[in-house]
């Protein structure tokens, strides 16, 4: 990226030498990213953000299926960004109940895309606060058959890029550069070749329609070589990490009054979410950090608003007192014993201070 600094500064869609040199960067951060996740370059766009990927992917499926209808379809358990998205345009949101692991009724979801004016339905890859992969790919085949009839699939693949193998059968799909170590303020849209997709947004007299503006060319270099060598470690990471968070949720369930959510197998390698009665969440972050440990509390998208976890009143788990912890790159075993170690005496002072 630094050295990107350097050379990429200039507006790409220019014919001036800087811009050439600007133009050759952003074409071989798309070449990469597509060589990574195995899809071609022209379906790859780089975005503002994740979310920014997330709103332009799914309305412009909407918007390519207008004269369908305006509903969209969606797991209850989806990131904020969707609802928000689908809260902006006119037309009813349905949403599809998850079971108590956050996985989404496969059956229940394409009865419900397959209704008469449906114009797109998302399912995410994976969750992003408790880890359950989703049946994307299932599911993605079903939206195909008679019940259905072609209903175009969105794919919140932010928590898993760079983690896990894409899912097959998506028509959009949206990843976050920051979840895969690359710098903040890079998303990823990619639109399948042939999908019916149109520009929700005002348009920009740029060559890639399905964003507007002057992309960030160093960050977008970045966000490519990083996912790059997230990939390249992908299966070995994943199986250490999945390890480790096998051993957290084991000791975390021996300690009273503690409910450890998501599926325990069939998840992110990462991920691991519990709630505890009688403590308040910030406390135990507060706790944790004192001790070295920075954790999470409250919803993955809304937790500086306080506000309680969708995803979790969505499984009907607890909403109160919890924790999302998050493993990094490094993260080893004496690290993981070093956390459970304080976790108990952490728990059990915010129940005291609590009243519990």
């Amino acid at each position: 990226m630094t050295a990107a600094l350097d050379q990429g500064y200039a507006d790409p869609r220019r014919l001036h030498p800087p811009a050439r040199t600007a133009r050759l960067l952003l074409d071989n951060a798309r070449q990469a990213v597509a060589e990574t996740l195995g899809v071609r370059p022209d379906e790859v766009t780089f975005t503002a953000t994740g979310t920014d990927a997330v709103h332009r992917g799914l309305l412009g499926l909407r918007r390519g299926r207008e004269r369908v209808g305006p509903v969209i379809v969606s797991s209850a358990v989806e990131h904020s960004a969707i609802a928000h998205a689908a809260a902006w345009v006119p037309g009813e949101h349905v949403e599809v109940g998850v079971d108590a692991w956050g996985r989404v009724d496969q059956d229940a979801f394409v009865l419900a895309a397959g209704a008469p004016g449906v114009a797109v339905a998302a399912l995410q890859s994976a969750n992003h606060e408790v880890g359950t992969v989703q049946p994307v790919e299932a599911v993605a085949a079903a939206l195909w058959g008679p019940e259905a009839g072609g209903v175009p699939l969105f794919v919140d693949a932010r928590a898993s890029m760079g983690r896990a193998p894409l899912p097959r059968g998506w028509d959009a799909l949206a990843g976050s550069a920051h979840q895969w170590g690359g710098p903040a303020g890079v998303g990823v849209l990619l639109v399948r070749k042939g999908a019916r997709w149109r520009n929700p947004f005002p348009g920009d007299d740029r060559i890639d329609e399905r964003t507007s503006g002057f992309e960030n060319v160093p960050a977008a270099l970045a966000a490519a070589a990083a996912l790059q060598a997230v990939v390249a470690e992908q299966q070995e990471v994943a199986e250490r990490q999945h390890a480790l968070i096998a051993t957290i949720r084991a000791a975390v369930a021996r300690i009273a009054d503690i409910d450890v959510v998501g599926d325990p197998v069939d998840r992110l390698p990462h991920l691991l979410t519990f709630s505890c009665l009688y403590a308040d969440g910030e406390a135990l972050v507060d706790g944790l950090a004192r001790r070295g440990f920075d954790v999470a509390s409250g919803s993955a998208c809304t937790a500086s608003s306080l506000q309680p976890s969708r995803v979790l009143a969505a499984m009907g788990a607890l909403t109160h007192g919890n924790v999302r912890l998050s493993l990094g790159r490094e993260s080893d075993t004496a690290e993981v014993d070093a956390l459970l170690s304080v976790l108990p005496d952490v728990v059990a002072s915010a129940r005291a201070g609590a009243g519990g």
